[in-house]
């Protein structure tokens, strides 16, 4: 199975949280934006400044964080996905989410059958509204 994921899955898995992507086992190479990693490597930073992570184990959990990085095949932010990002969706979208779908839409042909996982509910009714099968998300 392919899937784009988004920032959401991976810190799920990577923080321990309830209810992580049940089939992320299933994904045989996730695939995302380049931006997947800036937003990881800041909600990492901050989950240790307000104390949610302290230093005995911010060290393991960003490697963890690194290794599952690894697998993900990144997507360029290119001239392109900017220009789809700032178009118009049917639904309404953040800066960050508009750059995520578009990305997702840049390599949904090369990569189909390409389903979209994300625990961001506004961000999954977006990609079901331009025709992404959801996973993640009710």
């Amino acid at each position: 199975m392919k899937a784009y994921i988004d920032a959401s899955v991976v810190l799920r898995i990577v923080f321990g949280e309830r209810e992580p992507l049940a089939i992320w086992g299933e994904i045989q190479q996730p695939v995302s934006s380049e931006l997947i990693r800036v937003e990881c490597l800041r909600a990492l930073e901050r989950a240790q400044r307000i104390d949610r992570l302290n230093d005995l184990t911010v060290g393991s959990t960003r490697a963890n964080l690194l290794a599952v990085l690894a697998t993900v095949q990144l997507i360029p932010i290119d001239g392109g996905v900017l220009e789809r990002a700032a178009g118009s969706f049917p639904t309404a979208l953040g800066t960050l989410d508009a750059l995520h779908l578009a990305s997702a839409l840049a390599v949904q042909a090369q990569l189909a059958p390409l389903m979209f996982a994300t625990h961001d509910a506004e961000l999954g009714l977006a990609a079901r509204s331009v025709g992404f099968a959801v996973e993640g998300v009710a």
